[in-house]
């Protein structure tokens, strides 16, 4: 059967059929080819193309069909496709014939012993032996068929051997059983001579050259046929040339076995060799199949090549494969195919099929399957073949009816969304990056190595430990983009794993620069984002352990506090930490514990009209000590305006020359704004003054005026 590889939505072998070939499993003629490919292709597998034969073909057509990988096991083969066709049309199936006449004075064993060394590999080994055959060309039709699938008639056996393959779907190998060698230990020589095939894999290096010349150097991971001496054929494969058939052959030695289909899949694969038998193989044959076939051979060998069949076989087959039993709901077919079919019409299909039914309790029946139907095995399979049988066309097309039941919040992915589309919002991106540390980054950041989780086999250097935090692969984002982007502003969320116990989530963001405050600001928008009102930036105070290896710069850095409970850091990066990374800018960043913060959102937010009356701006200059923070003075501005005012904005920090020594100028827009009223410039003016007061009465604070 000629095979041909495409890719049309899964992977589909497309394989030439006889149709007079199909016709002869039948009683009475068949639908013509066109009107049969229409019938296949509603119920079982699309026909492409029905054309008349090549030269010597006869008065025959040909059926290309394309048939699936999952109907390999049954329908490699003209009686498999040919069961579909008298299930499909309700025609009774004729088994070809295979009652040949056995030999009396010579019995298989007598002549041949079989021993598999991998029952996994091979499950099931039956070989034949016949005598007294006459080698010579095949008859017209046998040939006329071989050529129709697409291979080419060699002699009359081995015609045959490929003939039943074709047939059955049962791959067959034949030996001259005269050029095999052994003879047993305790096994009285015979007529013949006893031979001894071996069912194993090949040594390394182990040699075989096959049928048509090509040498093969084998490996412990490809399976052979071998006598007592040297391997004889590649299981499943291809035959070798030492054992070849040719005239001047007598006897005959038919093989007809199972292989595994992963053990013939990775022999053919190491070797490039793909064969008609070895697909056949790769896809899985019932092992029970192998009786059938050879019988069948040994039917048209003493009927074409007058052979003589000993008494009996050699059959290794040490798990008997049985036909499995399947409970098959007869609502559930309605409910899955959406059509009513009665019990009497799903067991009249199911006969067709060659599957027998016994009624179980309830709307149930028990199914037995066929051991050559490897493809089913399950309830769903089942309806599957009644669907199609029955027909599709005659299955109405509804809607489904089905209820829509929403998902179950997931609040940790929800506030995840809200948090980074506050962030995007912003103005920064999101990165992903690997959860894994290196090294030099270890080394550099100076964890501790009670808290580093390394791995047992990291793909590089970069990647040996779990990351404790998300920091370290920030700052690398940095280092390998500013050059090409100077302003990187990014944020990431992810887990860290800080010692076996500890694994949780954190939000990590930086901006490249001098922006401090803009990064603050950043946050600031995150966390009323997330509803959360109660903030207060704090001051970091390492303890006496971390000082010395903190990563953050000793005046620039805050403790971020919710309801006086701190989940976070914001501040400047320290320049020891930038230099190692070759980092030549500033960075600012925040680090905030996820699962801290996940604690504190809420999805309610107090609504504040906007006020139909004007708003006030007035700026107010301060200098004060350089250690005295921003939100320091806010709150005093804060204090002394009261609810008049409706923000403060920081919109300038000078420090340096014009300044007197540790001072620093403050910059502030104060926006005034009532809800019931219009403020005069009277009333503002009061209030700016009484905020001036407070700043001055402040140690070392002095207002700037102009």
């Amino acid at each position: 059967m000629k095979v041909t590889l495409k890719l049309i939505a899964s992977l589909i072998y497309n394989m030439n059929f006889s149709y007079n070939w199909l016709q002869s499993f039948f009683q009475r003629k068949l639908p013509k080819p066109e009107k049969l490919a229409e019938i296949l292709t509603l119920h079982f597998a699309e026909v492409e193309e029905v054309k008349n034969p090549p030269a010597g073909g006869g008065r025959d057509f040909i059926l290309s069909i394309d048939v699936r990988p999952n109907r390999a096991g049954d329908c490699f083969s003209h009686s498999g496709v040919a069961r579909e066709i008298a299930a499909i049309l309700g025609l009774p199936y004729k088994e070809p014939p295979a009652n040949y006449k056995e030999a009396k004075n010579l019995k298989s064993k007598d002549f041949i012993s079989v021993e598999v060394k991998d029952k996994n590999a091979c499950p099931r080994y039956t070989a034949k032996v016949i005598s007294d055959v006459k080698v010579a060309s095949s008859p017209q039709w046998l040939r006329q068929r071989l050529i129709i699938c697409g291979l080419r008639p060699i002699n009359n056996i081995v015609d045959i051997a490929n003939y039943v393959m074709l047939e059955t779907g049962q791959p067959l190998h034949a030996f001259d059983g005269e050029k095999l060698v052994g003879s047993p230990e305790g096994v009285a020589p015979r007529p013949y001579g006893v031979k001894k095939i071996v069912v194993r894999f090949a040594e390394n290096q182990e040699k075989i050259v096959t049928l048509d010349e090509q040498k093969f150097n084998l490996d412990p991971d490809i399976l052979v046929i071998a006598d007592e001496k040297n391997p004889v054929a590649i299981a499943g494969i291809k035959g070798g040339k030492l054992p070849e058939i040719l005239k001047s052959t007598k006897v005959v030695v038919v093989e007809s076995a199972n292989f595994a289909s992963q053990t013939v899949r990775k022999g053919s694969k190491k070797l490039n060799l793909k064969t008609d038998a070895s697909i056949r193989f790769e896809h899985g044959i019932d092992p029970n199949l192998t009786e059938l076939a050879i019988n069948r051979a040994a039917y048209l060998i003493e009927k074409i090549a007058r052979g003589k069949a000993a008494e009996g076989s050699v059959d290794v087959y040490p798990q008997k494969i049985l036909p499995k039993i399947i409970r098959l709901d007869l609502n559930y077919v309605e409910s899955l195919l959406g059509v009513k079919i009665t019990e009497k019409e799903i067991k009249n299909i199911l006969s067709k099929l060659s599957f027998k039914t016994k009624k179980g309790k309830g709307k149930f029946l028990n199914v037995e399957v066929p051991t050559r139907r490897i493809d089913v095995s399950l309830s769903e399979d089942l309806i599957e073949d009644i669907g199609r049988i029955y027909g599709y066309e005659k299955i109405n097309a509804v809607f489904p009816i089905s209820v829509l039941i929403p998902p179950k919040r997931n609040l940790d992915i929800f506030w995840e969304y809200v948090a980074k589309a506050a962030l995007k919002e912003a103005g920064f991106n999101e990165v992903y990056n690997y959860s894994f540390l290196g090294e030099k980054e270890a080394s550099l950041f100076e964890y501790p190595k009670k808290d580093l989780i390394e791995l047992e086999n990291p793909l590089s250097s970069e990647q040996k430990y779990l990351r404790v935090s998300l920091i370290p692969n920030l700052l690398k984002n940095v280092e390998k983009n500013f050059r090409q982007f100077p302003d990187v502003r990014i944020f990431e969320l992810g887990k860290i794993f800080k010692n076996p116990k500890i694994e949780k989530r954190m939000l990590t963001g930086l901006i490249s620069g001098d922006a401090f405050y803009q990064l603050k600001g950043a946050v600031d928008t995150l966390l009323n984002g997330l509803g959360i009102g109660d903030i207060w930036f704090d001051t970091y105070k390492p303890t006496p352990e971390n000082s010395k290896l903190s990563i953050w710069h000793p005046q620039r850095t805050a403790e971020i506090k919710i309801a006086g409970q701190e989940i976070g850091f914001l501040g400047e990066i320290s320049p020891r930490i930038l230099s190692g990374l070759n980092i030549p800018q500033k960075v600012v960043l925040f680090d905030i514990d996820f699962e801290k913060l996940s604690r504190s959102v809420s999805e309610e937010h107090e609504y504040r009209p906007i006020s139909k009356f004007p708003s006030a701006i007035r700026d107010v200059a301060i200098l004060v000590p350089r250690q005295i923070r921003v939100e320091e003075v806010l709150n005093k501005i804060e204090e002394a305006g009261g609810l008049l005012i409706r923000d403060v904005d920081l919109f300038d920090i000078y420090e340096g020359e014009g300044l007197p020594d540790n001072k620093k100028n403050l910059a502030f827009h104060i926006i005034f704004q009532a809800e019931d009223r219009t403020l005069s410039s009277n009333e503002i003016d009061k209030i700016q003054q009484k905020i001036i007061k407070v700043l001055e009465s402040m140690p070392g604070w002095q207002v700037r005026k102009q």
